[in-house]
C-alpha cells in the first residue's frame, strides 16, 4: 500500500508544454506502457488533439517509486510556504518524509489543465482539489500573461508552487533568463527553479522527486482549509462530471474526509438530491473501478442519475449513514462561472430542436460554465440563447454539437450582457439584455451599462506603439505600464468587454508577430452610449445580424457591415438592397445587382422592337421577383461576416 498521496496540477500559459510534460510523467511512472503511448495522452477529446490544446482538465493517477532516496535533509523540517496576496504563512510539518527511502511508493494524482484564458474556470476548479501546482514556463517565451493569472489563482488556494522551466532542449531557449524571471516572480532562489525538457524527458524524474518532497500531503493541508475531518464522515467535493448512457452522471470527486464504497447511499448536500454509488474508481488514466475511495484520493463516483442538472460542480457528497450521525455541512464550493459571451443557437432543421436541447444538456454536464435558455425567432424558429466564457469556448461548443450530434447550427452575432434601464413611459424597469434582438428602441431607454474588463498584456517594448493604437481603437484605457524583465513590459488596461470578445486577441498576436500575450478578468459595469444596429436584406430585418454598437461609430460600422455583406451574399435574379438602420432610420446602403441574362441572344437582325419587348418583359419579371422575393442566408454566411469584421 503506498505510504503517501500527492495531489497536484500543472498550470501554464497555452502551448508551454503542459500535456507533453504529463505524457512524460505517465511514462516515467510506468502508468502507460510505451507501446500504448500517444501524444497528449490525457487529452481525451479528438478536438483537443487536433488543435493541440487542452480544453478540459483531465485527472490521472500514478504510482511513483523513487529511484533514489528522497531524504528531506536539504529542506527544513518546518518548510514555510508563503502567500504574497494574503500574507498567510503556513508552516507545514513534513518531517515524516525524512525517513522515506527508495522502497517507498507514492500515489501521485495529477490534473492536467487548459492554458487558454477562456478556460480559466477549468483551472480554478482543479486548484481547489489539490495541494500543489507545477508552474510551467516555456524557455523560449518566458513568463506570459496567463502564467501570472494562473499563479494568482494558485496563490488564492494557498498551494505549494513548484517553478519549472520547460523546453530547455531548444536552441532558442533562454534558460537562465527564464529561471531568473521565475525566481524573482516567486521570491525564491534560482536553485529552486527546476529545468526540464518535456519532449525528451530530461529532468522529469527530478521533478517527480521534488513533487514528493515539496507538495504537502492532503492531511497536512486539511487544517488550513478549515475542513472538518475528525468525525470520519464522507465529504467529497465534485470538481467535474461527465454523462454516461449506462451509468448516468459520473461525478469526478476529491475525497476530503471519510470513504465511499459501491452500493452506499449518497446525498448531494447543496442540490439536495440522492443517489446510489453504482461504481467508484480512479483515473489510471482511464476510469478503473476500485473497492474504496478514501480520504485524500481523487476518483469518480457513478451515480446512475439520468438528469444532469441534479449534479452540480462544487457540490459536496456525503453518505446517508454519516449524515444521520454527524453534522455534515457543504464544503465551500466554487464560484459560479459567469458567461461573458452570448450567442443564439438555432438548428438549421427545426425538426432537430429536441436533439439540440439534449446535446446542450449533456454538454453542460461536462462543462458547467455553459449557460443556455430557450429562445424563439420569427425567422429561424425555436433555438437557445447560450452563454460562453469566450469566443474559443463558443467555437468549441458549436463544433462539438456538430460533430457529436450531427447538427447543422446557425449562430447569431456574439454579444455581452447589458444592463438597461427603461424610461418611465416604457415601464421604468431595469433588465439584463443578452441579445441585440431584445434591446429596446433608443427612445425607450434611460441608460445602458456594459461590462468592462481589467486586463494585462505582456509585450516586447518594440510593439508598445502598435499596442497603444490598438487599445485606443478599442476604447481601452491604459492604467499602468511596468517593466517585467529585459525589454518586455506589462501593460495594465481597462476596456469594454464587447471590444475584446471577437477579434482582439487575433489582432494583438498579429501586431506583435505572436510575441504578446493577454489575460483578463471581468470588472465593473460602466455607463455607455450604445444603440442597436439592424441589418435589412431585401427590406427584411435579419434579427440574427443585429448588434449593439457605440453611437459615435455607428455610421462607420454600418457601412462596413453592409459592404461586407455585399461581398459575401450571392447574386439573385433581382437586385438585393442591403441596408443598415438605427431606430428605423437608414444610415447605410449597398445593392447587390441582379444576375443578368441575355434574353435577346438568339435574335439576329430584324426589327429592334422585338428585342425591346423581350427587355420590357424581363424588366417586369424582375420587378415581380423583387416585390415577392426573399433572401435566405446560409449559416456559414454568418460566420464569414464575423470573420470579415474590421
Amino acid at each position: 500500500m503506498p505510504q503517501g498521496i500527492r495531489n497536484f496540477v500543472i498550470i501554464a500559459h497555452i502551448d508551454h508544454g503542459k500535456s507533453t510534460l504529463a505524457d512524460r510523467f505517465l511514462e516515467a511512472t510506468g502508468t502507460v506502457e510505451k507501446r500504448k503511448m500517444r501524444e497528449q495522452f490525457l487529452d481525451m477529446n479528438p478536438l483537443e488533439r487536433e488543435r493541440g490544446i487542452t480544453i478540459k482538465m483531465q485527472p490521472g493517477r500514478m504510482v511513483y517509486r523513487p529511484k533514489f532516496p528522497i531524504s528531506n535533509s536539504q529542506f527544513s523540517i518546518n518548510e514555510s510556504i508563503s502567500n504574497e496576496n494574503s500574507n498567510i504563512e503556513n508552516s507545514l510539518k513534513i518531517a515524516k518524509l525524512k525517513n522515506e527511502n527508495s522502497d517507498s511508493e507514492f500515489i501521485l494524482n495529477l490534473i492536467d489543465t487548459p492554458g487558454h484564458v477562456d478556460f480559466t474556470y477549468e483551472v480554478s476548479r482543479a486548484l481547489a482539489a489539490v495541494e500543489g501546482a507545477i508552474l510551467l514556463v516555456d524557455a523560449t517565451q518566458g513568463i506570459q500573461a496567463q502564467t501570472l493569472a494562473n499563479l494568482e489563482l494558485a496563490r488564492r488556494e494557498h498551494l505549494e508552487i513548484i517553478p519549472v522551466v520547460n523546453k530547455i532542449d531548444l536552441p532558442s531557449a533562454m534558460i537562465r533568463e527564464t529561471a531568473g524571471e521565475l525566481s524573482r516572480l516567486l521570491g525564491v532562489s534560482e536553485e529552486r527553479v527546476l529545468l526540464v525538457s518535456a519532449k525528451d524527458g530530461a529532468g522529469v524524474d527530478g521533478l517527480l522527486r521534488t513533487v514528493v518532497r515539496r507538495v504537502p500531503s492532503p492531511f497536512e493541508m486539511m487544517e488550513f482549509r478549515n475542513i472538518e475531518s475528525s468525525d470520519g464522515a464522507l465529504r467529497a467535493l465534485v470538481f467535474d462530471s461527465i454523462y454516461d448512457a449506462y451509468q448516468g452522471v459520473i461525478a469526478f470527486v476529491r475525497i476530503f474526509s471519510g470513504s465511499v464504497r459501491r452500493g452506499e447511499r449518497l446525498t448531494f448536500l447543496a442540490a439536495g438530491g440522492s443517489a446510489e454509488a453504482l461504481e467508484v474508481g480512479i483515473f489510471s488514466p482511464e476510469r478503473r473501478e476500485v473497492e474504496t475511495l478514501s480520504s485524500g484520493e481523487i476518483g469518480y463516483i457513478a451515480t446512475g442519475i439520468k438528469e444532469p442538472a441534479k449534479v452540480r460542480v462544487g457540490d459536496t457528497i456525503s453518505k446517508n449513514a454519516d449524515i444521520s450521525k454527524h453534522r455534515v455541512e457543504p464544503m465551500p464550493g466554487y464560484k459560479e462561472p459567469t458567461p461573458v459571451v452570448f450567442s443564439s443557437l438555432y438548428p438549421e432543421n427545426q425538426d432537430d430542436y429536441e436533439t439540440l436541447r439534449d446535446s446542450l444538456t449533456k454538454l453542460k454536464l461536462n462543462d458547467s460554465s455553459l449557460f443556455f435558455e430557450p429562445e424563439k425567432s420569427e425567422a429561424l424558429g425555436r433555438g437557445f440563447r447560450a452563454g460562453f466564457l469566450g469566443m474559443l469556448h463558443m467555437e468549441i461548443v458549436s463544433e462539438r454539437i456538430s460533430r457529436e450530434y450531427g447538427l447543422a447550427l446557425v449562430l447569431s452575432n456574439p454579444s455581452v450582457a447589458f444592463r438597461v434601464a427603461r424610461r418611465s413611459h416604457a415601464g421604468g424597469s431595469a433588465e439584463m439584455v443578452y441579445s441585440a434582438i431584445k434591446m429596446p428602441d433608443s427612445h425607450e431607454i434611460e441608460s445602458i451599462e456594459e461590462p468592462w474588463i481589467t486586463g494585462e498584456i505582456i509585450t516586447p517594448s518594440g510593439y508598445v506603439g502598435a499596442l497603444t493604437t490598438l487599445l485606443n481603437d478599442r476604447e481601452a484605457t491604459i492604467v499602468k505600464t511596468s517593466n517585467l524583465l529585459g525589454d518586455r513590459l506589462v501593460v495594465a488596461f481597462d476596456a469594454p468587454l464587447r471590444e475584446i470578445i471577437i477579434d482582439f486577441y487575433d489582432t494583438l498576436k498579429s501586431i506583435s508577430h505572436g510575441f504578446a500575450s493577454m489575460a483578463y478578468e471581468i470588472g465593473v459595469y460602466r455607463k455607455a452610449d450604445l444603440v442597436r444596429l439592424d441589418i435589412l436584406v431585401a427590406g427584411e430585418r435579419k434579427g440574427i445580424l443585429s448588434e449593439i454598437v457605440p453611437r459615435k461609430n455607428c455610421e462607420y460600422i454600418a457601412r462596413a457591415r453592409v459592404s461586407a455583406l455585399k461581398d459575401i451574399l450571392p447574386k439573385a435574379l433581382f437586385p438585393i438592397a442591403l441596408q443598415a438602420a438605427i431606430d428605423g432610420r437608414i444610415i447605410a446602403r449597398e445593392t447587390i445587382p441582379a444576375l443578368r441574362k441575355d434574353v435577346t441572344g438568339y435574335l439576329y437582325g430584324g426589327d429592334r422592337t422585338r428585342k425591346m419587348k423581350l427587355w420590357q418583359k424581363q424588366k417586369k419579371g424582375k420587378k415581380k421577383l423583387k416585390d415577392r422575393g426573399s433572401v435566405d442566408i446560409a449559416p456559414e454566411t454568418f460566420l464569414k461576416i464575423l470573420k470579415k469584421r474590421k
